[in-house]
């Protein structure tokens, strides 16, 4: 079962878990975050989330708000075979991943996330095609 992680600007990712937290209950073990303050750079926040999963062996979904921001930054110095980051972090992706973290692999759990967040853009109508 791997592990969810949501690194954003702060006070999103605490935001993100209240939010999670609502709809199930019980996520808590699985749901991890980290909130990167003003004046935080990309070492602190790797500093930070490699001591959130230190010592557990298992694998991480790393879920960040903004591609080349601070939070994104940090978070791409921990992928490897553990770790896997997505970007874009949403309402419908954490929920998405919450559904599915016991039972998919992380690879498939990532796919999961990814098409959470996209189901998750409706335009109210819908918009014209494009020209």
């Amino acid at each position: 079962m791997a592990q969810l992680l949501v690194i954003a600007h702060a006070p999103l990712a605490s935001a993100l878990r209240q939010v999670a937290e609502h709809t199930f209950p019980d996520c808590a073990p699985t749901l991890t975050v980290l909130d990167v303050q003003p004046g935080q750079c990309a070492d602190d926040v790797e500093a930070a989330a490699r001591a959130l999963m230190a010592g557990d062996g298992r694998e991480w979904l790393v879920l960040t708000d903004v591609f080349g921001a601070t939070p994104c930054n940090g978070a791409l110095r921990l992928v490897g075979e553990q770790v896997q980051v997505l970007t874009g972090v949403s309402v419908p992706m954490l929920w998405r991943t919450l559904c599915y973290a016991s039972q998919k692999s992380l690879t498939e759990l990532a796919r999961r996330a990814a098409q959470g967040a996209v189901a998750g853009v409706i335009a109210t109508p819908p918009l014209p095609p494009e020209e």
